[in-house]
């Protein structure tokens, strides 16, 4: 070990990763409820958006891989209902605990300086009143985009498809002036900030740039285990340059530990609140859209997964499919599948299944079949379908149950 240097093997940084996102965490015998998903969202620190429901909502599909089978509709009970969380702008869209919420305000204030998108800027420019008669609409009450009372359809390449109503609670949203809770459809219903986030949460003093980037970096360090600072500065999008200063300063203080892993090509960091598993026991889908392969050199890196989400790859030219989930067996992941929930038809389709290079395909298939019946029956289908495709469909189609 290099001075002051902790060095690592592929697989201790991978169980590290893995339990410090919260798998190999052993599952309750009672019924799943809130108390397992705050749990949960205490590993991950947010849960990233996503609309596209090819299987599920993709922010479901990244709790049941680590809590299984659970009423989906507890998620919106959770966040949107008791606003436990609230959503901000994040690693995309993203659901955070409330207490996030001082942390964001730096952000908040670049916007209103004009560091977003520079149609936003451009309307609060030129159609300041009209912005403030949205917010005044928002503060007597909640309400989605075409429930304003001049919603103002807009054309042209400037604006868009989108009404100079969306984009004004949209530039709104992005100062901080309101909140998004989500409603029937995944739609948007907007309303004040301050009636989302607690009144204590809100009177919390806001602090300077770097401390609140450093707090995000620090909860960064603990979802990941271990992570570079590019990797650490993408979980909360937070710009590359003030992450990398401010990683090393944190390293300096202690409250990062420099690392080296095998495999990786640039130093490492290590959150001081790790628990080093000796063994990570799962079998589980996971969403395009978890922290655990969302960074594709990180997941190369890790786990020698090459992966690609082809949602927006022409369909000649897919080399899996459209909706293409990792295998996650203990601490490797072992295969794909291209998945799609036919709801119509009642049924989970797996449309191909490809195992990676070196691992014994039957195996795989014993362990993961149960996941596939599981999440089936998580998203309220009665059939699971495998169709023969790929290397591991014969071996998964031939197990029954």
């Amino acid at each position: 070990m290099t001075e002051g240097i902790v060095s690592l093997s592929s697989a201790q940084a991978r169980r590290i990763a893995l339990r410090a996102q919260g798998f190999g965490v052993t599952q309750p015998a009672t019924r799943i409820d809130r108390r397992h998903l705050r749990r949960t969202m205490s590993h991950q620190n947010l849960l990233q958006l996503d609309s596209v429901p090819a299987v599920c909502r993709p922010q479901n599909l990244v709790l049941f891989s680590r809590l299984g089978y659970h009423d989906i509709g507890l998620l919106d009970q959770v966040a949107y209902q008791d606003d436990e969380w609230f959503e901000a702008w994040a690693h995309e869209a993203s659901l955070m605990p409330t207490s996030t919420e001082p942390f964001l305000r730096w952000q908040k204030a670049r916007s209103q300086d004009g560091a977003t998108w520079g149609g936003l800027v451009r309307l609060a420019q030129e159609e300041p009143a009209y912005v403030a008669e949205v917010l005044a609409q928002v503060a007597e009450r909640p309400l989605q985009a075409n429930q304003l009372s001049d919603v103002r359809p807009q054309s042209g390449e400037w604006w868009g498809s989108r009404s100079l109503g969306q984009l004004a609670l949209d530039w709104l949203f992005r100062i901080g002036k309101v909140g998004i809770r989500r409603r029937g459809g995944f739609n948007k219903e907007f309303d004040l900030l301050e009636r989302i986030v607690p009144a204590e949460t809100m009177a919390v003093a806001t602090p300077t740039e770097d401390d609140a980037i450093k707090e995000l970096l620090r909860r960064s360090a603990r979802a990941h285990g271990v992570a570079t600072a590019h990797e650490l500065a993408d979980y909360y999008r937070l710009p590359i340059r003030d992450a990398r200063r401010l990683v090393e300063e944190l390293a300096e203080d202690g409250a990062l530990i420099r690392a080296s892993v095998q495999g990786f090509s640039k130093p490492a960091f290590l959150s001081p609140d790790v628990t080093r598993a000796k063994s990570i026991t799962t079998a589980t889908l996971l969403s395009p859209f978890d922290p655990v392969v969302w960074h594709r050199d990180r997941a190369s890196a890790l786990f020698d997964f090459d992966y690609r989400i082809e949602i927006y790859v022409p369909a000649a030219k897919r080399k899996y499919g459209y909706y293409v989930l990792p295998l996650l067996v203990d601490d490797q992941i072992v295969g794909r599948i291209d998945a799609k929930t036919d709801r119509a038809a009642n049924t989970f389709r797996v449309l191909g299944a490809w195992a990676e290079n070196g691992v014994k395909i039957e195996d795989v298939a014993d362990r993961i079949r149960p996941a596939l019946q599981e999440f089936a029956r998580f998203v309220g289908v009665d059939q699971l379908e495998i169709v023969d495709r790929g290397d591991l469909a014969p071996a998964l189609r031939a197990i029954r149950g």
